[in-house]
Order: structure tokens, then C-alpha cells, then sequence
């Protein structure tokens, strides 16, 4: 990455405002910051060539019974015979 410090200040925004967040390297060349409030997840990944992209996760408060996780997994096996 070529310019660390749109990382170190969100990181540092985050620190001060007492926000925790988790850091991922998902791709090559990629670090991600997952940041969960209330309601939303955020995902902002900071890639080498300088871009950044904030994605958002919003939930509608729906809560399931732990059955619903056979879901996750058949998600996860038709996107594998996508590829």
C-alpha cells in the first residue's frame, strides 16, 4: 500500500471513539477493516493501488433459531458450483 494513512486514521478515529473492529487480509494486496454497530456491519477495504471501498451490511433485527445456519451452508456450496 502506498499511503498508509487513510488506514491509520480510520484506525485511529475508531481507537479514540471506542469502536472495536476487527483487520482481515482477504485478497492479495488488500486489508480489510470490519466494523460492526448496531444494525449495520461495515466492511472497508483499503487495496494497494490506493482505493478505498466502504461496503455496508444492514440486518432488519430478524433473529433466527440456530436451523437456520443449514442456509449458510447450501449459500456457500452454490456459490462454489458457480466457480
Amino acid at each position: 500500500m502506498s499511503d498508509l494513512s487513510e488506514l491509520t486514521n480510520l484506525l485511529d478515529r475508531l481507537d479514540e471513539a471506542e469502536i472495536q473492529y476487527t483487520l482481515a487480509s482477504v485478497s492479495e494486496g488488500a486489508i480489510v477493516v470490519g466494523v460492526d454497530v448496531p444494525g449495520e456491519h461495515w466492511k472497508v477495504e483499503f487495496m494497494d493501488d490506493g482505493d478505498i471501498e466502504v461496503e455496508i451490511f444492514k440486518g432488519d433485527g430478524q433473529v433466527f433459531d440456530y436451523g437456520i445456519i443449514e442456509d449458510l451452508f447450501e449459500l456457500a456450496e452454490e456459490d462454489d458450483d458457480d466457480d
